[in-house]
Parts: structure tokens; C-alpha cells; sequence
């Protein structure tokens, strides 16, 4: 599937749709080929029944230091509509990449900054390496993070959120407050796959409605989201993967 790709790369490996951002001569950062390929590969992965997790990683030293700014200042002069559909294409990504039917997890060393942080934030999962540095500096050139801002909203507090993005400061592993897992840098990448290997010999059924209930109730009141969670778990008891669980722990246990 390489072949197809210029701005990525991406490859299926023992379960794990493995996406590489591959700018690493502008520390991969975002311009309209590499989200449009991205894009690709996202969808790409939710239709192979051979992945079961996708890992969002970035080739050389950094993650994604955010939006190609030459691409954005070349776009000055277009009309706001043309801003708009421009501005489009990173909110689908990040919208599909809610909707797919696996885990997402970003594998992040380096920074990752801006739209780059944005990315790792739209993921479901992130993975760090102890030195990586992750921030929305937008506001200190008098932009905002508009598009992740529905995303940061739902998985940080919101005065946290509010810090974030107004203050635009630089923040380690450690404190930036969505990172899952923090790895040593010298052991990163065995880490990470140790991770991504555990998370891909779970029930494949299991794991897709899960993250399809959890941002399901997004929003919903509390009598909404208990009836969502009463559907699921009946839906849930149906799959093949549950009966076999079941069958194999009763099993164990006699």
C-alpha cells in the first residue's frame, strides 16, 4: 500500500494498521497531501478486517509540528467560503477518525504542537515518549485551535481546556494532561508495540463498541446514555466473541 502514498506511509503488520506521517524534512508537518492521504489510510484501515488497532506515529524526530504555515499564508487571499472547505478537510479527518470502527493510537516523540497536537488529540488513545513536547501554540501568532477544540472540550476539564489553548504554552509528556501511557525514549518503540499488540489480541467486536457507545453518549442526559448502554450490552451478549469469552472462562472455572 506504500506505493500509493507519498506524504505517508502506511502498512498492516500482525493486526496493527501501522500510518507513519512522512514529511520528516518539515517535521511532518500538515499541509492538504498529507491530510488527504492520511485520510485515506484512515479509511482505508476501518474497511480491512485485518486491522484490528491503527498506530498514528511520525517518521524523524518529531510527531507533527502543525499546520505548513507556508500553505496557510499562500491561502491569505482566498474568500472566506473557499477558507472554509479548506479548513474542512482536517475536521472529516477528524471526524472519521472518531467514527472508526478500531482504537487510533498515537505513538508521539518529539513534539507535537498545533495541528499536530490536534491530530494526537483526535486519536483515541496517546502514547508518549518521555522527552515529547505537545502544546496549542496558535494563539502567540493570533490563531486559534478551532477545529480540535470539540475534542479537547470532551477529554480534559474545561478550565483546563481553557489554559490550553489561550495561554499556548509548551507542556511536557507528563503535564499535558491527555497522554495515556508515558515510555522511556530509549525504549519507545518496543513499548509502543508492546501496547498496540495487547490492545490487538482483544476481542475485536468488543473493542469497536466500546469506543462506538463511549463518544455515542456524548451529550446525552444520564436516562439517554443508560438506555444506549442497555442496547449495547444486549448487542454486546449476541456477538460471537462474547459466547466464545463466556464458554472459555466457565470453562476455567470448573
Amino acid at each position: 500500500m506504500d506505493s500509493f502514498y507519498k506524504a505517508i506511509r502506511y502498512h498492516v503488520d500482525n493486526g496493527i494498521g501501522r500510518i507513519v506521517l512522512n514529511r520528516p524534512e518539515k517535521r511532518n508537518a500538515l499541509n492538504q497531501e498529507l491530510i488527504t492521504e492520511l485520510h485515506h489510510a484512515v479509511r482505508d484501515s476501518a474497511k480491512d478486517p485485518a486491522v484490528r488497532v491503527v498506530l498514528l506515529s511520525g517518521a524523524g524526530s518529531d510527531f507533527c509540528s502543525g499546520a505548513d504555515l507556508s500553505g496557510l499564508q499562500r491561502a491569505f487571499s482566498a474568500g472566506v467560503l473557499d477558507q472554509m472547505a479548506d479548513a474542512r478537510v482536517l475536521a472529516n479527518l477528524f471526524q472519521d477518525m472518531r467514527r472508526h470502527p478500531r482504537p487510533i493510537i498515537a505513538a508521539v516523540r518529539g513534539r507535537a504542537l498545533a495541528g499536530g497536537c490536534g491530530l494526537a488529540t483526535a486519536c483515541d488513545l496517546i502514547l508518549a515518549a518521555e522527552s515529547a513536547q505537545f502544546g496549542y501554540p496558535e494563539v502567540n501568532i493570533g490563531f486559534v485551535p478551532a477545529i480540535v477544540m470539540a475534542i479537547l472540550r470532551r477529554s480534559v476539564p474545561e478550565k483546563r481546556a481553557f489554559e490550553l489553548i489561550t495561554m499556548g504554552e509548551i507542556s511536557s509528556a507528563r503535564d499535558f494532561g491527555l497522554v495515556n501511557q508515558v515510555f522511556a525514549d530509549e525504549t519507545f518503540d518496543i513499548d509502543v508495540d508492546a501496547y498496540a499488540q495487547k490492545m490487538a489480541a482483544k476481542s475485536a467486536s468488543a473493542l469497536q463498541l466500546c469506543k462506538l457507545l463511549l463518544y455515542q453518549i456524548d451529550g446525552m442526559s444520564i436516562e439517554s446514555a443508560l438506555e444506549a448502554g442497555v442496547q449495547m450490552n444486549a448487542i454486546a451478549r449476541m456477538t460471537d466473541d462474547c459466547k466464545r469469552g463466556i464458554e472459555r472462562f466457565l470453562k476455567k472455572s470448573t
